[in-house]
């Protein structure tokens, strides 16, 4: 039989759960232009953190719909440039999907990335703050091919402070 070590040092000790535990909903709305727009959130997403008034917990960003995402990535003009280019290359332009052929609406590749992508992302946060990385950021990104009105649901789920910080 295996012998358990002790937790490292660096594990931190949580309180157990409590019944104090609160749900949040807040909705953003994006205007896209076209497909691969990517636009970044983060801000939306801690500031809807922060409107929760919730110290610790989990934040749940999700896009409805099947021809958009959201992911994190580090938000600058080459990524920018090379995530789409490597959907492009994962679900080309110039080949036949069998959604194009049922439908004749020409957003198949927009369904079979977005499908990749994914459209949900969940994000701890502590002390009201998320927990990214120094070069991360939440984005949404547009896989359709026209212009699109869209609605990012954020839930924030965690529990208010309940000891003074120190």
């Amino acid at each position: 039989m295996p012998v358990l070590a002790s937790p490292p040092q660096s594990y931190k000790r949580v309180k157990p759960f409590s019944a104090l535990m609160s749900v949040l909903t807040k909705r953003i709305e994006l205007r896209t232009e076209e497909e691969n727009d990517i636009l970044d959130i983060t801000g939306e997403v801690q500031q809807a953190v922060e409107e929760s008034g919730l110290d610790a917990g989990v934040v749940t960003v999700f896009v409805p719909g099947s021809t958009a995402a959201v992911t994190t990535i580090e938000f600058e003009p080459g990524l920018a440039k090379d995530f789409p280019a490597m959907l492009e290359r994962v679900a080309p332009v110039d080949i036949d999907y069998e959604h194009q052929r049922a439908w004749h609406d020409g957003n198949g590749r927009s369904h079979v990335k977005a499908s990749l992508v994914g459209p949900s992302l969940s994000v701890p946060f502590e002390r009201g703050v998320l927990t990214l990385g120094t070069w991360q950021q939440i984005v949404f990104v547009e896989l359709d091919i026209r212009p699109r009105r869209r609605e990012v649901v954020v839930q924030v789920m965690g529990e208010a402070e309940t000891e003074p910080r120190t």
